[in-house]
C-alpha cells in the first residue's frame, strides 16, 4: 500500500517549479531547453525540494491552449531524465500524466481539480497516485476575469469539498489528494477538510503589487518566503516555489521554532 502523502511529504515540503514552457509567467522560455530544466530540476532536489512539478503548458491567465503532443515533446525528455527523483507533473491532460506516471512521477497537479479531461481521474486512480487539486472559477484562461464570491472561504471551501469527494469516488485514495485553494484565503478553515494545504503563491503578481505597486507582475523571492512562511502559520503544508533553497532554510526555522526545537 502506498505510503499517505503528508507522510511522505511531511510539513513543510518544498516542491520546486520547472516550467518547460516559452510564456509561463515569471520564467519564460528559462527552462524551456530539456538539459536546462533536467540540470535546475537537480539542483532544485539538491537544495530540498520533496518534488520538482514539471510542466510543459502555461496556466498563466491569457496563454494559449497546448496540444497533447507538444506538451509531452517539452516535457517528455525532461521526465525520462528524472526517473526515481521525486517529480510531480503540472498537466490536465490524462495522457500527459499517464506518460509522466509511467516515468515515476508520484503526483498529478491539475488545476482544473479533475474537471477537464473525462479520464484523469481513472489514470491518477489505476496507478495508485498523488492529486492536487485546485480552485479555480472558470479555466485557466478565464479564471481572473471578474471573479465573484459570495462568501470567497465558503465558496473555496465548498469547490474543494465537492473535488474531493468526486476524487474519492473515482477510486483515488483519499489519503493521496492535497488541495491547492488559490491565493490562500481562510487556510484555518480549508484545513477542517482534513487534506494537506498546498499553496502556490511564488512571485505572483498578487504579491508585486503590494510591494511595487498596482502594474507589477512578478513579485521578487523575498515577497514570497515572507508569504509562504504566513501561509504555513495558518497550516499550509506544501509549497510550490520557484527559488528552493530560500523557502527550505526559512520554512525550516518557522518548523523549529514552532515545535520549539531551537537551540539556545
Amino acid at each position: 500500500m502506498r505510503v499517505p502523502l503528508a507522510t511522505r511529504w511531511q510539513r513543510p515540503a518544498i516542491l520546486g517549479v520547472v516550467n518547460v514552457t516559452p510564456d509561463s509567467f515569471s520564467d519564460a522560455g528559462e527552462h524551456l531547453d530539456p538539459a536546462a530544466a533536467i540540470a535546475a530540476a537537480r539542483a532544485m532536489l539538491a537544495d530540498g525540494a520533496v518534488a520538482v512539478d514539471v510542466g510543459g503548458e502555461s496556466t498563466r491567465p491569457g496563454a494559449p491552449e497546448v496540444p497533447s503532443e507538444l506538451e509531452l515533446e517539452r516535457v517528455g525528455p525532461v521526465l525520462e531524465a528524472l526517473a526515481g527523483a521525486g517529480v510531480s507533473i503540472d498537466t490536465t491532460k490524462a495522457s500527459v500524466a499517464r506518460f509522466a506516471l509511467s516515468c515515476g512521477a508520484e503526483l498529478v497537479n491539475d488545476v482544473t481539480a479533475l474537471r477537464g479531461d473525462p479520464e484523469l481521474a481513472g489514470v491518477i486512480a489505476e496507478a495508485r497516485a498523488s492529486v492536487c487539486l485546485m480552485h479555480m472559477q472558470g479555466s485557466p484562461r478565464t479564471m481572473q476575469a471578474a471573479p465573484s464570491y459570495d462568501d470567497v472561504v465558503d465558496d473555496v471551501r465548498a469547490f474543494l469539498e465537492l473535488r474531493l469527494a468526486f476524487a474519492v469516488e473515482a477510486g483515488i485514495d483519499e489519503d493521496q489528494i492535497c488541495l491547492d485553494p488559490g491565493i490562500g484565503f481562510g487556510l484555518p478553515r480549508l484545513a477542517e477538510l482534513g487534506r494537506p494545504l498546498l499553496v502556490g503563491l511564488s512571485r505572483k503578481s498578487t504579491l508585486a503589487k503590494i510591494t511595487a505597486g498596482p502594474d507589477a507582475k512578478v513579485a521578487t523571492d523575498a515577497a514570497s518566503v515572507g508569504a509562504a512562511t504566513v501561509a504555513y502559520g495558518l497550516g499550509a503544508s506544501i509549497f510550490r516555489v520557484h527559488d528552493v533553497k530560500a523557502h527550505v532554510e526559512a520554512l525550516g526555522v518557522a518548523s523549529a521554532l514552532e515545535r520549539g526545537t531551537v537551540a539556545t
